[in-house]
């Protein structure tokens, strides 16, 4: 996201694209992406704005090897983890059984 003319943006890059892929996401509002951030709505709705205007841009591949291994890695720590969550009732229920 480029800034127009006027004064610079206290607000990194990296921040403002964050914010908006929050703010688009279907599990936050804007408004509430806004509150947690401490940034005001319009500030965050001209962040949108100029996002939708520049459209998306296309991974590197190097960034999209990145997202590919990072993808897997979240799969794998998925299934550890409901595997512990099963092994966790498991030996809870075995604890009660045995007292």
């Amino acid at each position: 996201m480029q800034r127009g003319p006027g004064r610079p943006s206290r607000y990194p890059p990296e921040f403002r694209d964050e914010a908006v892929r929050l703010a688009l996401s279907p599990d936050h509002t804007i408004d509430g992406v806004a509150r947690d951030l401490g940034i005001k709505r319009t500030t965050l709705r001209n962040w949108i704005s100029q996002s939708v205007e520049s459209g998306p841009r296309e991974l590197a591949p190097d960034e999209r090897r990145e997202l590919h291994e990072l993808r897997r890695r979240v799969k794998t720590l998925e299934q550890e983890r409901e595997i512990l969550k099963k092994a966790a009732a498991f030996f809870a229920q075995e604890t009660e059984r045995t007292r």
